[in-house]
């Protein structure tokens, strides 16, 4: 039996890659966790105990993030993407289910869209979508600017490397709704990860790398082309979405709903598309955090 924590593992894909594997029964369906943008396997930490009782559940680092190193490897949307596919190859012999969130989710809805044979079916936790009309958040604009300009983000990130406690609980400030309720253990296990990436060469550049192809994907004019792809993914989606998500508004969530095949209707579960939006609030008596997502149960 794993730990709570997964056991880490690694494999040769164009180079090391790692992943947490979590455990769960062999026999049962395969679960791949696909984190967002400047995350890693460790996200999913509180998350995978609760689903492996039934399901085995793995969680790779993508190129450029978590312990996984570019080492040459693009860091943009389509090679993660690729190197998903790749993955997903080497560990299962049939489809698997796709769990993403942020970029995750991005990256997941893509791998289902170009592979449909590998993805028996995507659960999507804030998934980066096209941009819509929508007010942005401040603070997410002066980050991703920050980000954006070079000289600026050497200083900052050089920084933060000297100070991966601090880097770690800027990030759940932006990523939670009340960070205070990350379990203590989350975070530690966050902070370890960040101590270790901070003697990686590179990584500044990986994640800008990472951040505009982020961008350029959802926004205008190629978000056109991506609502396309969202269009033609034809397994089951299970879209969850917090209403209080700073960095992709609820409104890009219930746009990318109505604009899929299944129309959105309550009725389509089985249908191809995605079929529902679940927005959870946080404090409703029915969420539970967990690392830096909040989860409800589908009804």
């Amino acid at each position: 039996m794993a730990p709570p924590g997964g056991i880490s593992r690694w494999m040769d894909l164009g180079g090391p890659v790692r992943y947490l594997d979590f455990g769960g029964p062999p026999d049962g369906p395969l679960i791949v966790c696909v984190h967002g943008l400047g995350g890693s396997a460790v996200n999913w930490m509180s998350i995978a105990p609760l689903l492996t009782g039934t399901c085995r559940v793995l969680a790779p680092d993508l190129a450029g993030h978590g312990l996984t190193q570019s080492h040459g490897r693009g860091t943009d949307v389509a090679s993660n993407r690729a190197l998903l596919h790749r993955f997903i190859r080497a560990v299962a012999s049939g489809p698997v289910i796709l769990m993403g969130n942020s970029m995750g989710g991005m990256i997941s809805l893509l791998e289902a869209s170009a592979a449909p044979a590998s993805v028996a079916g995507l659960v999507l936790l804030d998934p980066a979508l096209p941009v819509v009309a929508a007010r942005p958040d401040p603070a997410v604009t002066a980050m991703f600017a920050l980000y954006l300009t070079p000289g600026l983000r050497r200083a900052v990130l050089a920084r933060r490397r000297r100070a991966p406690a601090e880097l770690v609980a800027s990030i759940l400030r932006l990523c939670c709704a009340d960070s205070s309720r990350v379990p203590a253990e989350v975070t530690a296990r966050h902070v370890e990860v960040a101590v270790q990436r901070a003697g990686f060469p590179g990584i500044e550049g990986d994640f800008a790398a990472a951040l505009r192809s982020v961008l350029r994907t959802a926004g205008y004019p190629h978000g056109r082309a991506y609502r396309q792809r969202i269009g033609s993914v034809t397994c089951p989606v299970l879209l969850i979405h917090g209403s209080q998500d700073r960095l992709v508004p609820l409104a890009a969530a219930r746009a990318a709903a109505l604009g899929g095949p299944a129309r959105g209707r309550p009725d389509a579960g089985t249908r191809r598309g995605v079929t529902r939006v679940t927005a959870v609030r946080p404090g409703s008596h029915d969420d539970q955090v967990r690392g830096n997502l909040y989860i409800r149960s589908a009804r």
